[in-house]
């Protein structure tokens, strides 16, 4: 989410290099300078010079036919900003473990709007793996990952987030309205996790779980996901959902969450208890 935005305080060239940079999407890799200036709706020259003045430092660089892309600046600072954030050392081992024990990629990911954004990923070394990676943004109700974020919000507060505007539709599963969401929601929250074969993208299986604060909230969640492969019932919501919320309690433990707030739900064993709940009994999805 972006803070409050105060025009007396703005800064119209940073703010217009800022804007720039946001353009630039993992679909949309390399944009033209027409196209910039046609977007954001300010004159060529003005581009030119914002444009000259980013790849000078880095932030962006010169592809193919005039277009520009990001630079290595870009991926320097958002490494920081990772490097930065307690949450994302503190889960590494535990998320590097948990895919070393389930056979699963692991990631970690945070809210941002209506997105969630992935903070680290611990990849399988199977054939066959998400194409997830550090710092994609998905959207969150079309993810179980996210889901298990949103549970969190109550009416009022997905209710601002969302309005009453249509949702944007992924696969035949997702939710294209608020109301259909927050009935998702109201399972994920009795369960205390999210379980999804195909939810966001066909052939990947997932389990969510969420991790709090200190404060009760959930700050970011983690999952551990297949691709090609549907686990048994049975395992999706036994052995391997034990794991992903073990994991999910073991970090919000080490984010000061008392006993009461953690994922752990009562006949769910610590993660050093778990078995090797590994994906081995599969079925073509």
């Amino acid at each position: 989410m972006t803070a409050e935005r105060n025009p007396q305080a703005a800064v119209p060239g940073l703010e217009r290099g800022l804007n720039l940079l946001h353009l630039f999407k993992r679909t949309r890799p390399t944009i033209s300078p027409p196209e910039i200036a046609r977007e954001l709706g300010i004159p060529r020259s003005t581009v030119h010079r914002l444009v000259q003045t980013l790849a000078e430092l880095g932030f962006l660089r010169r592809s193919g036919r005039g277009g520009y892309a990001l630079g290595p600046a870009v991926l320097t600072i958002g490494f920081e900003y990772l490097g930065s954030l307690d949450i994302v050392q503190l889960s590494n081992p535990v998320l590097a473990r948990l895919r070393d024990e389930t056979d699963c990629s692991t990631h970690l990911a945070v809210r941002n709007g209506t997105d969630v954004v992935y903070l680290s990923r611990h990849a399988t070394r199977a054939a066959v793996t998400s194409n997830v990676s550090v710092g994609t943004s998905l959207p969150a109700h079309g993810t179980v990952i996210g889901r298990v974020i949103l549970a969190d919000l109550d009416h009022e507060e997905l209710k601002a987030l969302y309005g009453d505007r249509p949702l944007p539709r992924y696969t035949e599963q997702t939710p294209t309205t608020l109301a259909a969401l927050e009935e998702l929601l109201e399972e994920d929250r009795r369960r205390g996790y999210a379980v999804s074969t195909s939810f966001f993208e066909r052939g990947v299986v997932s389990v969510a779980a969420p991790v709090r604060d200190r404060s009760g909230r959930v700050a970011a969640a983690i999952n551990a996901t297949a691709v090609d492969s549907a686990p048994d019932f049975a395992t999706l919501h036994g052995g391997l959902k034990d794991q992903v919320c073990a994991a999910a309690a073991a970090i919000s433990a080490m984010l000061g969450a008392s006993a009461s707030d953690r994922v752990l739900l009562p006949d769910t064993p610590s993660l050093a208890q778990t078995g090797r709940a590994r994906m081995s009994s599969r079925v073509p999805v």
